[in-house]
């Protein structure tokens, strides 16, 4: 399904202080792409087919491992790769990247200091990811940040993955909350689109990962240059 992404100012925006804080993994607290294009060459190579390269990685990381696995296999953003072999791919990338989930992935900077900074708030944190929990989980624990969050929903934890809003509305059930007095950190269309759709306000980074377009273009609430500038949006707010 195809989430709407309104109209909406993005320029000087300041928010009351939320009670919880959803976090996007991938692209918004940590540079994964590394160890996704060392796990999908492996797996390439041992399939017999071109290794694709981080730089083609980059651009094709932010909608799941599944999503992932089929662009490389196929070369292209949309397409489905045969069914054969994507069975016989999928496990194969699987199993790499369990065994190499963190050897090359780091924090972006700014990240453990903008998570202490909202800490310090007592606001609840969640990490919100389309990664499967199992690889999720571990990431954020190696990197040193995984006592952060309250609680961590991975793409394999419902049905549906972002953006449908799901994920998101069952996090703040997971941490007793509110989706209106809850702000969400994204990257990615994928996650405006997920927000907007859970009625939720959303401040996007400018890096990270959305396919080499300008996150400005999705509309989010507001933009950061790094997570310490979150809490700037609502300091003077009240």
């Amino acid at each position: 399904m195809n989430w709407p992404v309104p109209e909406v100012e993005t320029a000087l925006a300041i928010f009351p202080e939320p009670t919880i804080v959803l976090c996007d993994l991938d692209g918004t607290l940590v540079d994964s792409v590394p160890d996704l294009a060392y796990s999908i060459d492996e797996m390439q190579a041992a399939l017999g087919l071109e290794r694709r390269g981080e730089e083609r990685v980059r651009q094709w990381v932010g909608n799941g491992a599944e999503r992932l696995v089929h662009r490389a296999l196929t070369g292209e953003m949309d397409a489905d790769a045969d069914g054969r072999l994507f069975q016989q791919a999928f496990p194969l990338f699987l199993d790499y990247y369990a065994r190499h989930t963190s050897d090359r992935s780091e924090l972006y900077a700014g990240v453990g200091a903008g998570l202490e900074q909202l800490a310090a708030l007592n606001i609840r944190l969640a990490c919100i990811t389309n990664k499967p929990r199992r690889f999720a989980e571990p990431l954020l624990k190696e990197l040193g940040i995984l006592d952060f969050f309250g609680a961590v929903v991975g793409g394999d934890c419902l049905a549906q993955k972002k953006p449908s809003p799901e994920p998101l509305l069952h996090a703040i059930t997971l941490l007793d909350g509110e989706p209106a007095h809850t702000l969400y950190v994204g990257d990615s269309e994928t996650d405006v689109r997920a927000a907007r759709a859970a009625g939720i306000t959303v401040v996007c980074v400018t890096y990270g990962y959305n396919h080499g377009r300008d996150i400005r273009a999705a509309k989010p609430d507001a933009v950061i240059d790094s997570l310490t500038q979150l809490t700037e949006l609502f300091a003077q707010a009240g």
